[in-house]
């Protein structure tokens, strides 16, 4: 149900479940298995067992959801869903514009090659 969503380690329970706190994302407080998460490299420093309110006050001053929806993780996840999303026809108009776009670059990369073989570099 969090998928996607960003919270902070709040305190290790054991070497299997962790405490966890993303209230900024809407992930409540909970006890989480470490198997199901994905770690970032986005670090925010407060005490053990911080309560709430401290969690979301360091969250926002270190600006970790800027920094999550400009990272190409979450960049990566968003166009999956977008293609997830598709139906039939939005299919078909990517499929021909990315046509569209091959055939421009081919003609560009080809008038690019023509002239570097008359002058003789190619």
């Amino acid at each position: 149900p969090s998928k996607g969503n960003i919270a902070a380690i709040v305190n290790v329970i054991d070497q299997n479940r962790v405490l966890i706190d993303g209230p900024t994302s809407g992930v409540t407080r909970q006890a989480y298995p470490i198997k199901q998460m994905h770690l970032t490299p986005m670090k925010v420093n407060f005490p053990f067992n911080a309560p709430t309110k401290v969690v979301r006050k360091e969250l926002t001053a270190s600006k970790v959801d800027d920094q999550w929806k400009a990272s190409s993780w979450a960049k990566r996840l968003e166009n999956k869903a977008k293609r997830s999303a598709m139906n039939d026809f939005d299919r078909f108009k990517l499929k021909k514009a990315k046509t569209q776009r091959n055939r421009i670059v081919t003609v560009a990369l080809n008038g690019k090659k023509k002239a570097m073989r008359k002058a003789g570099k190619l």
